[in-house]
């Protein structure tokens, strides 16, 4: 009989780690893809993302056991693939990108909640506040990738081309315009592409600033407790 190996479970000290590394690897890969244009940058750059969704289920639905198994986990990986498959062969990009554009923004808003109102400082803690750093980055990158489907020439410096092929570079984009960096290779023209920029910069300054102060709060709170303790 065969087998089922299980999955190191996620859990509280640990559930970060899996989405953060999930996507520095699907930034990697599209950074590999565009890096060498012979390879199928599509399918690299759909799966990765499908494999995305998969790790952030894993790192905060912990309950779904049967995803904690390998069949289980390789068996979600083929459905959402063709899932993902079938959207860009009906020409459903939009589709597409809208339902990846809710799995980030659901994975945000979970990764808020515990980062800023559970648990204390710890590495875990850290490395979900870089993670809800990166997925605001993806985040917005999406927007644009929308807004580059819908409106022809709304970035200079971005070809016209398919999500998948452009999803390198506007990633770059995006968290230039989240760290405030602005190198200006890519500009935004268009008057709604020219509004997420700068509401990006202004949240990625903002995050900064709470970040900071509840993480000193949550250390100075937790010091006090330890004293009348």
């Amino acid at each position: 009989m065969t087998k089922i190996i299980p999955i190191k479970s996620a859990s509280e000290e640990n559930n970060f780690i899996y989405l953060t590394f999930g996507i520095v690897l699907l930034l990697f890969v599209a950074a590999l893809v565009e890096q060498f244009p012979d390879m199928p940058g599509k399918h690299f750059v759909q799966a990765f993302s499908v494999i995305n969704i998969l790790i952030g289920l894993f790192g905060f639905k912990t309950s779904a056991s049967w995803i904690r198994t390998t069949p289980g986990f390789l068996l979600s990986i083929l459905i959402l693939a063709s899932i993902g498959y079938l959207l860009e062969y009906l020409k459903l990009s939009y589709l597409h990108l809208i339902l990846l554009l809710f799995f980030y923004i659901w994975a945000f808003v979970l990764a808020c909640r515990l980062v800023f109102f559970t648990g204390s400082v710890d590495l875990n803690r850290i490395i979900g506040a870089l993670c809800v750093y990166l997925l605001l980055g993806v985040i917005w990158a999406l927007l644009y990738l929308f807004i580059a489907q819908a409106i022809p020439d709304a970035f200079t410096g971005l070809d016209q081309r398919p999500w998948y092929k452009n999803f390198s570079d506007i990633a770059y984009y995006s968290f230039a315009t989240l760290t405030t960096l602005g190198y200006g290779d890519i500009a935004p023209v268009a008057p709604l592409a020219r509004f997420l920029a700068y509401m990006e910069a202004i949240l990625g300054v903002f995050y900064m600033a709470v970040l900071v102060a509840s993480l000193v709060g949550i250390g100075i709170n937790e010091a006090q407790q330890k004293k009348i303790s």
